[in-house]
């Protein structure tokens, strides 16, 4: 029994050789794809550390850019060739998404190079905003050639042909995935180091040929052993990715042209900044418009003591804006809030309204309390936040308020103004 024992016990051993040969190959590749990143963006970007520098920014995606457009090209001209040798819609198809990718990569250099220009009379805020528009044009023209794919394909499976197959529509195809595998990271590691929608929906466009290309190989290899031509069909998954991809890509690209909310860490860096001023008793109020990368504009209420003297306080709202112009490249205005401090019935009024807000969902930071007496009665003004998700009877939260507030002094009259929340509830 000794003799099937050990003969049982080579092809285990094989597997394990195997799987660690795979893994040296993996290491080795992923390795190479970083150095080879790292030295392409050392040797085009002066400064590359310095992202925050607009033209830095705008020499990383001329980078990615040409990048692209020249990897692409060689992608799009072989597969096209091989597509037509091969009688193959999927491998043609497949070629068509790659020359899209070369279009795709100089509306993003356009876009870039548009950004850099300063603002003029009819764009005080800058061109910063090409970039978006840039993506989201490379988006529709995704979806475009997805469709166009998909009815070239269809037609393939109502009229199929013969394929023709030889070891360099394989050795093309492997080359092209781990190409794309290198572009999708290379692309992703531009777009977070300068925190470009652009090249993410690039990067993603390349993880996405990844999946295409393969789908491509795997009919390929199909019909080479058991000749199932699958061509129309793999044609037809090919272009249903790349529209339904297109689609995403439109989605994530059109979000900050519509006006999207400001990013949370954003929104904590902002308040967590002039909190930390010393005279600042609280912010509120913040809102953020995006008007491109680096062209970040924000206002934000400051609430100081009402007993110090208005020049000082102007002075704060100056040295706020300055440090945040300076310090992280965005413009923001302070309105300056004075807070009546140290008064017993402000302070038991403050308390009521911030038991009763924990009973409505939806309804956060009450601000601005201010008290206004009168002869026969004093007015309870202040501002509450209502998030989007809020589906608050108004009139019923302000009867809430104001029998709670009553129940100290019944000659307490309530105003509540609802603020929108600009922030996304951050």
């Amino acid at each position: 029994m000794a003799q099937p024992s050990s003969h049982m016990s080579k092809p285990n051993f094989m597997s394990k050789q195997k799987c660690k040969l795979a893994q040296i190959l993996y290491s080795i590749l992923w390795y190479n794809s970083i150095m080879i990143t790292e030295t392409i963006i050392k040797n085009t970007v002066k400064n590359h550390e310095n992202t925050g520098d607009p033209k830095v920014r705008s020499d990383y995606g001329n980078t990615a850019a040409i990048v692209g457009i020249c990897t692409n090209v060689i992608l799009a001209i072989t597969k096209l060739i091989l597509g037509v040798l091969a009688s193959s819609i999927s491998i043609a198809a497949d070629g068509i998404n790659n020359l899209t990718d070369t279009t795709s990569s100089i509306i993003t250099l356009v876009g870039f190079r548009l950004s850099r220009r300063p603002g003029d009379k009819e764009h005080p805020y800058g061109h910063a905003r090409s970039e978006y528009i840039a993506g989201m044009v490379v988006s529709v023209l995704i979806v475009v050639v997805g469709i166009e794919l998909f009815r070239s394909s269809f037609l393939k499976i109502l009229n199929p042909a013969p394929l023709s197959t030889s070891p360099w529509i394989y050795v093309i195809l492997v080359f092209s995935i781990l190409l794309k595998l290198w572009q999708s990271r290379f692309y992703n590691k531009i777009a977070t180091s300068i925190n470009s929608v652009a090249l993410a929906a690039t990067a993603t466009d390349s993880r996405n040929d990844v999946i295409t290309t393969t789908a491509v190989l795997l009919a390929m290899v199909i019909y080479h052993f058991t000749k199932w031509n699958i061509d129309g069909y793999a044609g037809c998954f090919v272009a249903i990715f790349i529209m339904k991809s297109g689609y995403e890509l439109i989605k994530d690209t059109s979000s900050p042209l519509l006006g999207e909310a400001p990013d949370s860490g954003l929104v904590k860096m902002i308040r967590g900044e002039i909190l930390g001023f010393r005279g600042v008793l609280g912010v509120h109020d913040l809102v953020v418009h995006n008007y491109g990368p680096g062209q970040v504009f924000a206002s934000i209420h400051v609430e100081v003591d009402s007993r110090e003297s208005v020049m000082v306080s102007h002075e704060l709202m100056d040295e706020i804006e300055k440090v945040f112009i300076e310090k992280h490249d965005i413009h923001i205005t302070c309105h300056l809030d004075p807070v009546e401090v140290n008064n017993p019935k402000l302070d038991e009024v403050s308390r009521v309204i911030n038991e009763e807000i924990q009973n409505w969902e939806g309804l956060r930071d009450p601000h601005d309390i201010r008290m206004v007496p009168g002869e026969n009665h004093s007015n309870i003004i202040f501002d509450i936040v209502e998030t989007p998700e809020a589906n608050v009877d108004v009139s019923a939260a302000t009867d809430a308020f104001s029998k709670r507030l009553k129940e100290i002094d019944p000659t307490y009259e309530v105003n509540i103004r609802f603020d929108p929340d600009y922030t996304r509830g951050n």
